[in-house]
């Protein structure tokens, strides 16, 4: 079940499902150490001697968010209970606390007591084994916790505080959970449980007809019992309708801190482009580790997830965001690259929000039996790309002094040395999909991005020499492309070439791959070269789906979550930041107005294609256009962004 709403700040993010059920708590990193594991934390309702999950189909619930903001703004109504509730959902932006304000109205003309009901059900540290759940008399509160790890949960109804409470076991033997104690609108209380633990708690009041009355649930969360309870005390002091109005303002300024130039996108276009920067910020964490995603549900597809930081998703995302305003948001994360850099100069497969090696399924040896580097070679050098793209937004040159000889200058000396001389080529490595090994379009086009933002740093810098052997580097690879990977009877390029390292025979690679936009993107070539029009025509004839759906698919045949075989038809699933590659390269061909508007469609698409709360999936399903894989992607959301500045900046040059 994708993860429709999320809020964060940089250290914790809580995420929501379809059913305003929390699914994931990440604390103390955005991405890592997941205390609820995807389990729905229930939220019920008893009335008139009637009781409702608010995941049970007789509730009408509709997703959405306060405008450029991140706390939400969303409804649930059950016609027969007679009972509409407006959820506000929103975590601070300084401290460690997620808010929910909840507006009961009693829509039926007589008196209701109503009853509501919150289900904890956490895995501290991600397992179940050694929690603790209790009551708290002195701050009459929940707590649950585990070591350094601890989680205060607090309600009001009205003036009335929690009301009943219950502790128990989960999961375990033939137990459930405490959320079953709950269907008959009364709890046994039980104040303490340990191990495999759940807590549910209800707050009451009695609501007029057809009158409305405001009730709170809140979070806070900490390394020990003091840190929870001053922060419940905070937001007690402070009053919760107030904590989240704070809330609500604070994003609002945050995503309308930059002004946007006029043109003719639309209001829902612009909308989602703010929406979009507000949940890079969530997935981004103050360390500077972007991260990919956080649906955990992904798990049950391969037992690992996306929660981890890609170095090139992470370079693609900062180069986003700083051209969208918000370069300090970004700033921290080429600290990051810097600190993990290797020794040799280059960067691994993936990272841990605290700064480990990720998980990883390229190997240290070949199928010649020969050691190889399990790397991506384009996330060593996008990073040195995007970097200088950030300079360029910013102009701050002691930040790029700070990183030019711990970050560019090993970075680039990898670049040059991981060279097959005789191609003008980078080594064989692992492609962006991370699924084949080889010389690949988009790995070359990164390496001249790489080299030639090492060069403008290094010229910035008054090193003359090193600038020139830079650019001798990535001029090279540029003659490697146009000998090696433009294949002049397909008239395209290709996506890249297998190199038989014992026979120097070489393989190509015909396969249409959407991922060669970046021989334009980077700076290889210009977008108008014809050699590069017929290979972005070719991607938009054979990967475009010709379903109703409509979109671009990452290339031909793909297997990824594949939901047909008739690869004519469907070459593979939507991918929303494919699409957008697609349109990228037609908003920057554009040579009047009424081209650039044609663009427009790919944006609609997109906004078409995102949910009701503006979260953007990674792929979508071919017939039907529901989501897959997870959502929110972070690549998607910065993707989008992206190409709504270059119409931007289009729009302004053409006008």
């Amino acid at each position: 079940m994708p993860r429709e709403l999320v809020a964060g700040n940089g250290k914790i993010l809580v995420n929501i499902d379809q059913h305003l059920q929390i699914r994931d708590i990440y604390y103390p990193y955005v991405g890592q150490q997941n205390h609820v594991q995807g389990h729905a934390n229930r939220v019920g309702i008893w009335s008139d001697g009637q009781f409702s999950w608010l995941s049970s189909e007789s509730w009408s619930i509709h997703n959405d968010y306060h405008k450029d903001s991140l706390v939400t703004c969303c409804t649930a109504e059950n016609k027969q209970m007679g009972l509409r509730l407006v959820f506000e959902d929103g975590v601070h932006q300084r401290e460690n606390m997620f808010v929910r304000r909840i507006k009961v109205t009693n829509t039926s003309p007589h008196e209701k007591k109503i009853r509501l009901f919150f289900h904890q059900d956490l895995n501290i540290y991600e397992t179940e084994v050694g929690d603790t759940a209790y009551f708290a008399p002195d701050s009459k509160s929940i707590v649950h916790y585990k070591k350094n790890r601890y989680f205060l949960f607090n309600a009001l109804f009205g003036n009335n505080g929690i009301s009943q409470y219950t502790t128990g076991i989960k999961r375990f033997q033939s137990a459930e959970g405490t959320w079953k104690d709950a269907e008959d609108g009364s709890l046994h209380i039980n104040p303490i449980a340990q191990g495999s633990v759940d807590s549910t708690f209800a707050v009451e009041h009695t609501v007029g007809g057809e009158q409305t009355v405001e009730a709170f649930y809140w979070m806070t969360i900490g390394r020990n019992r003091d840190e929870v309870v001053a922060l419940n005390d905070y937001v007690q002091e402070i009053g919760p309708s107030l904590t989240i109005d704070k809330i609500l303002i604070y994003w609002r300024r945050w995503a309308n801190k930059s002004h946007l130039p006029e043109t003719d996108l639309s209001d829902e276009i612009l909308s989602l482009y703010k929406r979009s920067l507000l949940i890079v910020r969530t997935q981004t964490n103050e360390n500077g580790y972007i991260m990919a995603a956080n649906d955990s549900d992904i798990q049950q597809y391969n037992r690992d997830h996306y929660s981890y930081m890609w170095p090139r998703d992470g370079a693609l995302v900062a180069a986003a965001i700083a051209k969208s305003g918000y370069q300090g948001m970004v700033k921290n994360f080429y600290r990051r690259c810097s600190d993990v850099l290797t020794k040799e100069g280059y960067l691994h497969h993936k990272y841990n929000p605290d700064g480990s090696i990720g998980s990883s399924w390229h190997p240290t040896i070949g199928k010649n039996g020969k050691e190889q580097l399990p790397i991506q070679e384009d996330e060593t050098a996008l990073v040195l790309w995007a970097f200088w793209e950030h300079y360029k937004e910013t102009g701050d040159i002691e930040f790029a002094q700070s990183l030019y000889r711990s970050l560019v200058r090993p970075g680039a000396r990898f670049l040059l040395g991981f060279m097959d001389a005789a191609l003008d080529l980078p080594n064989p490595s692992y492609d962006l999909w991370e699924e084949r090994r080889g010389i690949f379009s988009f790995t070359c086009a990164g390496v001249y991005g790489g080299l030639m933002a090492a060069h403008n740093f290094a010229l910035l810098f008054g090193e003359d020499d090193r600038a020139a052997r830079y650019k001798t580097g990535a001029e090279r690879v540029k003659k490697g492309i146009e000998t090696h990977l433009y294949d002049e009877e397909a008239g395209r390029f290709l996506r890249g070439i297998y190199l038989d390292e014992e026979t120097r025979e070489i393989k190509k690679d015909y396969t249409i791959e959407s991922s060669i936009y970046g021989l334009f993107a980077f700076g290889v070539f210009s977008p108008d070269d014809p050699r590069i029009c017929s290979t972005m025509e070719a991607i938009e004839r054979e990967l475009y789906i010709k379903t109703d759906v409509g979109g671009v698919a990452r290339y031909f045949n793909d297997y990824y979550f594949q939901q047909t075989h008739e690869v004519e038809k469907v070459p593979g699933n939507p991918w929303i930041i494919c699409t957008l590659w697609l349109a990228k390269w037609k908003i920057y061909t554009a040579q009047r107005l009424s081209e650039l508007q044609e663009c427009r469609r790919y944006l609609d698409w997109v906004a078409d294609h995102a949910f009701t709360s503006g979260v953007l999936p990674e792929q979508l399903h071919p017939f039907t256009g529901d989501p897959l894989s997870v959502a929110p992607l972070t690549w998607s959301h910065a993707t989008f962004a992206d190409v709504v500045v270059d119409y931007m900046q289009a729009y302004e040059r053409l006008r």
